[in-house]
């Protein structure tokens, strides 16, 4: 029987190691299901989701150079159903803060576009600015500390 890459196949686990389990496909050639391709889960350990001796169904995801065939489980099943996760689902905020104002009609006029605030601190100083205040005073700060640290050193050396 000739293995194409896509078909979907059966076969039986023959051996189990830590990185797959090799399987033997019809027609006695044998391919490798790795790690990775067993579960849609988590896989941690090979043997906690297949037997020596135990059938599964395959599909063939590549054959390389040297003929050696990959295989894959989870692509050879459909995936489970995915359930909501509890953290999307919807839920009432009894702390939504309620809305100031009546909901508008259809007939009456949209607000102009968001306009940001003028900045509200008018003695305020942009970034650069602070920044180089704060270079400033870290390096008196600096040099004060250095020479704090020579007096230290010369009068202990007496």
């Amino acid at each position: 029987m000739e293995i194409i890459v896509g078909s979907v196949l059966e076969g039986n686990v023959k051996s189990i190691t830590k990185f797959g389990a090799f399987i033997v496909l019809p027609g006695g050639r044998s391919g490798l299901v790795h790690i990775s391709e067993i579960s849609h889960s988590y896989v941690n350990d090979v043997k906690d989701h297949l037997q020596e001796g135990q059938e599964v169904k395959v599909k063939v995801v590549g054959i390389d150079d040297a003929g050696r065939i990959n295989l894959s489980i989870k692509k050879a099943v459909d995936p489970p159903p995915q359930s909501q996760p509890f953290r999307n689902a919807p839920r009432p905020n009894q702390y939504a803060r309620k809305p100031d104002y009546e909901p508008r009609t259809p007939n009456q006029q949209t607000s102009p576009r968001f306009v940001p605030p003028a900045n509200k601190n008018p003695g305020s100083q942009d970034f650069e600015q602070m920044m180089k205040q704060f270079m400033q005073s870290s390096d008196t700060k600096l040099s004060t500390l250095r020479s704090e640290k020579r007096s230290s050193r010369r009068s202990g050396h007496k």
